[in-house]
């Protein structure tokens, strides 16, 4: 937590930075691009190192890369030459080093935790991730108003606290496999066909394609409707801590939601809250704007826990890194089109049109997860104890 709280005060610091020195949003854009598109480009190489290398040593060193590169903005600033060029290469390669990092990450949880307790350890994680949202972007923004090298010395120097703890663990993170020399796409598609033949698994990473999309794009219009009304980077900070509050009390009442609801409605129901930012676009408020997107906030974590505990409990463990990996490259490889289509909006029409825009997105997304027969048929995770030993069999129906 306390590593993710410094490499995450960074989030809010590679837009301001760039608002700061380009005065465009669209560049800005751009830079958030940079650092979410290594999960497209990335994504199931990663998942077939983290099943094929050590997990810990994937972590440890993608733990120093980071800090390296994290050090070349803090040097350069130092220096008073800092552009936009080296900090769009920064964040796309801060960014891959994080894809290396989580996938392997992904893996060892299942490692360490029993099946049956994996949504709750989920949950847990949401939680921790909740917090770092808290801590995070008021630190990033206060430590920029301070230095715009602040934020990026403490990313640099955060992987150490992560760094010493990995060392300090002593469970495998990974069960004792056999050297696999398959070639790498026949080992990606091995990886891809266990998560497709699960309906559900597979229209929830569809899905969520578009959902981070707008997720991603919404955090850059935040900011820079924060900054057209004057904010300094500390209260945008603070904007966005308030989201981190209601995730954590999302995460505390998850498990309350995961055994009250079914997984169809927590997932269906979580696209629909996400349509309340229509307010800003009735009255266009940054206020307004903040305050509809907190349902979303509440929600999310539910849908965290039963998705992606479910699905990294039915995996085998050779499996682990590749379908997850597989998942999360189709659920966000979406995402770095949010703050790019964002960047490019905001520059040329209006904050309202822009929210518009991802609004009529959310609203597809809505009625599809609602009429989708393989979200229909979604399976009940009070069954996780069973369907953790043996994947369950599920109508092949054609997912969204």
């Amino acid at each position: 937590m306390l590593s993710t709280i410094g490499s995450e005060s960074t989030a809010i610091a590679y837009p301001l930075l760039i608002l700061a020195l380009t005065h465009s949003p669209a560049k800005a854009g751009v830079v958030g691009f940079a650092r979410i598109l290594p999960w497209a480009l990335f994504g199931f190489v990663a998942g077939v190192a983290a099943d094929r290398l050590p997990r810990k040593a994937m972590m440890l060193t993608s733990d120093v890369v980071r800090a390296c590169l994290l050090a070349t903005i803090v040097v350069a600033a130092a220096v008073g030459h800092i552009t936009f060029q080296q900090v769009a290469i920064v964040a796309f390669l801060e960014g891959s080093m994080y894809v290396f990092f989580n996938i392997a990450e992904v893996g060892a949880l299942r490692s360490v935790v029993p099946k049956v307790q994996l949504p709750s350890a989920a949950a847990a994680e949401q939680a921790r991730f909740s917090t770092v949202t808290i801590v995070a972007p008021p630190l990033g923004g206060a430590l920029f108003g301070v230095g715009r090298a602040f934020p990026f010395l403490a990313g640099a120097i955060s992987p150490a606290f992560s760094f010493a703890t990995l060392l300090a663990m002593r469970t495998p993170f990974q069960e004792v496999r056999e050297p696999d020399d398959a070639p790498l796409r026949a080992q990606i598609a091995e990886g891809f066909r266990f998560l497709w033949r699960q309906p559900f698994l597979r229209s929830c990473a569809i899905l969520f394609t578009f959902t981070n999309l707008v997720f991603e794009g919404m955090f850059l219009v935040l900011i820079v409707i924060a900054r057209r009304h004057g904010m300094p980077g500390s209260e945008i900070g603070a904007l966005i801590a308030v989201f981190g509050v209601c995730s954590l009390i999302g995460s505390a009442i998850a498990p309350r939601i995961v055994h009250a609801l079914s997984m169809r409605a927590i997932v269906v129901g979580a696209f629909w809250v996400q349509l309340g930012i229509v307010g800003y676009v009735i009255w266009p408020n940054i206020w307004v704007l903040l305050v509809s997107y907190l349902p979303m906030a509440l929600f999310l974590p539910s849908v965290y826990a039963v998705v992606i505990g479910y699905r990294v409990a039915i995996t085998p463990d050779r499996l682990t890194g590749r379908v997850n990996s597989v998942a999360r490259t189709i659920a966000l490889c979406g995402a770095p089109f949010g703050p790019l289509g964002a960047g490019v909006l905001l520059s040329t029409t209006s904050g309202r049109t822009t929210v518009t825009v991802f609004a009529a997105i959310l609203l597809v997304l809505a009625l599809g997860a609602t009429l989708s027969p393989s979200i229909r048929s979604a399976p009940d995770i009070a069954d996780l104890a069973e369907t953790a030993l043996t994947p369950p069999v599920l109508p092949e129906t054609v997912g969204l």
